[in-house]
């Protein structure tokens, strides 16, 4: 028995067999998913080789504490865009021994949306070690109203897929 759908574990456990082959390690900064994809690893034997920690980061005070998002950037931007995941992915690997980072930072509903970030709209960003810090590689994501349920799914996917090397897909 497991928590999560087959395709999540099925992806999990590509990204612990394939991180792991590769000699990376791994770190989360989620906030709408609320550890969803530290769970999801953690389904999977030896896991312990590829995730190196995870931040639950759900208010802006903690996204500022814990990853130092600077408060510009979240009064600026909001917590729900490019730059604030960017930071947090930033601040994931400062405050980390990981090799990569992926920062999940969105709006589950059922409240919480606008005209210009729909419930729905989550915010990806991957941060790798040592790479250019200018080198941003972040997506901001349309999933419509899911309900939380499907919106969080739907995130955990696409930072499982963020987490694969470079090369390796999904599938």
């Amino acid at each position: 028995m497991t928590f999560f759908e087959e395709d999540i574990i099925a992806l999990a456990r590509r990204v612990v067999e394939l991180n792991a082959a590769a000699g990376r390690k791994v770190v989360l900064a989620e906030s709408c998913t609320g550890g969803l994809v530290c769970g999801a690893i953690t389904e999977i034997p030896g896991s312990s080789a590829v995730l190196e920690r995870g931040f639950v980061t759900y208010s802006n005070e903690a996204k500022t504490a814990q990853l130092d998002v600077h408060g510009d950037v979240l009064e600026t931007f909001g917590a729900v865009s490019v730059a604030t995941a960017w930071a947090m992915a930033q601040g994931a690997l400062a405050h980390s021994e990981a090799d990569v980072a992926v920062a999940i930072t969105g709006i589950a509903g059922p409240d919480g949306g606008s005209e210009s970030k729909p419930v729905g709209t989550v915010v990806f960003a991957r941060a790798i070690r040592d790479a250019d810090p200018e080198d941003v590689v972040a997506d901001m994501r349309q999933f419509g109203d899911l309900g939380r349920t499907g919106i969080r799914l739907q995130a955990v996917r696409c930072a499982l897929e963020l987490l694969l090397p470079e090369g390796a897909s999904a599938a």
